[in-house]
Order: C-alpha cells, then structure tokens, then sequence
C-alpha cells in the first residue's frame, strides 16, 4: 500500500472517530484515572481526530524525552507532554499534513492549559520509515511511543530499526498496534478500505517478534492485548478467517538482553514509589509486581529494571555470578524436562 492512499484516507477521508468503520483504530473506554484527568484538558478537536487502538502513557514520565511516531492530530503528544511535565520534551512525527496542521494550532493552547511558561512539544513531518532523514539526533530519546499506526507503515523493520537508533541505552519503545493470527494475503494488503482500518497492513504477530529482535530489541515484552471484533459484518467477512487482537508491547534497548530468561538467583523489591502505582508494578503481562515482595526475576528482566528510569523504585537482590540454567515458567522449554520431570536417558 501506497504512502498517499493512507494520507487519503486519514487526511480526507476520516474527519473524525466517527467516521472509522471498523473498531480496530479505537481505543476501550476502560483507562486510569490519571490518564482520564489528562485527556479531560485535551482540546476538542485534537480528540475527534484521534485514531489509536491502546494506551501508549507508561509510567514514571517525569522529565523524559519522548517521540511520538505516527502522531496525528496530537491527543498522545499532549497527554505526554502534560505527564512529562515542564522539563520534558515530546516530539511527534506524522506524514499527514492535515493531522499535523490540527496538532500545531493548538500548542500555546495546551502549554497554557498545563501552566507552562512555553510549549514543551514540537511536531515533524515525516514518514517513520525513515526516520534517519529527520533532523533528530541518534541516542536522543528516553522513551519512543506508537499508537495503531506501524501496521500502516510500508516498511514495519525500517520502523523499529529507525526507533533503535534514535533511543538511548536503557531507553524504551512503548506502542499499541494490531497484529493477526497469521500472515495477511497480498490480496488482502491491497484493499484501501481494510488497509486503512488498521487491518490489512497488520504483521503476523510472530513475524512482529522476528523483526523486534532483528533490530535490536532482544526481548520483547507484551503488556497487555485484546481481541478486536471487527464489528461491521461487511468488512468481517472480507478479513475471514483471520483474527486480529490490539497489542501493547515495550522493547527495551539494552546490549546486554539475553535471548531466552536466565536464572541467576536474582530478586527485586518494589519501593512503591512510581507516581499512579503505589501497591503494584507491572513490568508486562507476567511481571506484576507487588510493593515490598521480594519477586524473583530473570537477568533480562533485572536488566530491564536496573538499567532504565525504574532503578531508583526498586531494591536489588544478587547479581550475575551464578548462572541456574533457564528461568523456570517464562524462559522456554528445557530438554531436561518433560512434563515437568526430568527426561529420561534411553538408548537405540
């Protein structure tokens, strides 16, 4: 698919959320309550053009630097921009200039709607394919952001590729996409419609893992996910048989992530201390981690915590002097054992 049919439809075609007609680009009303306090300041216009599938605001912003690609009309560069506060910096990328006129219209609004002294944002045109062409600086970001727009993207590697370069060490992607439970038919890929709706642009979910490791990001990590129902039985039967679910996942940027989970006898303690989470952390979907618990953890997921802004919350246990083998219940399956048991020897 082309660059200017998806410029077509999000910039002539759609005038508004409404005007969607599937629910993949849309977000579930469930959210925190601090997130909900945000968007509350959002100015109206900025919410009808807003097109994402999740919730891309992870916690502990205080001061990040942070690049939105795919922005739109602005709605997450502005709740960022609120969340990282005065000193932080969002940046947001679109290569749709109707959206992006909306998005620059209304910066001295939000800056004063936030009580700064200026506006803390700035808005690029661009494609997020390449991302090198921008006047950014390499290693420059803490955090880069994506909401329901990289299965648009005509070149999902070159994305990921380009946000590598562009995060510090330690510094993480954290984005909302579609993804389906198989590979997309070309015949398929080519339908404006389905394209447009965030559907037919979608990546195999595993094809996603494959291309995140390739360029760079070790161990992806998904945070949460949920099935898309489509809900117009038109462009349904045009998607049959394929599912498709709206995924949140972070990728971290650290040299030294290992492959699979290894068990180096480590723990961490939560200090309850990150704004908006005082009972529990959830690193992701399998790491939710309890104030004051001492909770075991592989050297991936350590890493991911001692490494990054998060080191300051927690208390540290052990290091990497001994290795135990894989991380029993999330670093893959031993040959040493089979149900659970030990394998047994046998000869031919």
């Amino acid at each position: 698919m082309e660059h200017k049919s998806v410029q077509t439809y999000y910039g002539e075609v759609l005038q508004s959320s409404d005007d969607l007609q599937t629910n993949a680009c849309c977000t579930p009303d469930a959210m925190p309550a601090h997130m909900k306090a945000v968007l509350s300041q959002i100015h109206d216009e900025v919410l009808t053009r807003y097109y994402g599938c999740g919730l891309i605001a992870p916690l502990s912003l205080e001061g990040m630097r942070i690049l939105d690609l795919g922005c739109g009309a602005g709605r997450d560069v502005y709740a960022l921009s609120a969340m990282v506060g005065e000193s932080g910096y969002v940046v947001g990328v679109d290569m749709t200039p109707a959206q992006l006129d909306v998005a620059r219209t209304h910066q001295e609004y939000h800056a004063d709607k936030f009580g700064y002294a200026q506006s803390n944002v700035a808005f690029h045109h661009g494609y997020i394919e390449q991302l090198g062409d921008l006047d950014i600086e390499p290693g420059s970001f803490d955090i880069i952001v994506s909401n329901c727009v990289i299965n648009l993207a005509t070149d999902k590697a070159a994305v990921l590729r380009g946000a590598h370069h562009l995060l510090k060490e330690g510094g993480e992607m954290y984005f909302s996409d579609v993804y389906a439970d198989r590979r997309v038919p070309q015949v398929m890929a080519q339908d404006e419609v389905l394209y447009g709706e965030c559907l037919s642009g979608a990546l195999y979910w595993n094809d996603f893992l494959t291309l995140a490791r390739g360029a760079g990001f070790a161990d992806p990590r998904q945070v949460e996910a949920r099935p898309l129902t489509i809900e117009n039985p038109k462009l349904e039967q045009r998607v049959a048989p394929l599912k498709f679910l709206s995924a949140t996942y972070r990728l971290f940027k650290l040299a030294g992530l290992e492959p699979a989970c290894e068990d180096f006898g480590q723990a961490v303690i939560y200090k309850g201390s990150i704004p908006h989470a005082p009972h529990v952390f959830a690193l992701d979907d399998h790491h939710v981690i309890e104030t004051g618990k001492v909770f075991p953890v592989c050297g991936n997921t350590w890493m991911m915590l001692k490494e990054t802004r998060f080191a300051a919350h927690f208390e540290f246990i052990g290091n990497f002097n001994t290795h135990y083998g894989i991380f029993a219940g999330c670093g893959g399956e031993s040959p040493f054992e089979i149900d659970g048991e030990s394998a047994a020897t046998s000869c031919c």
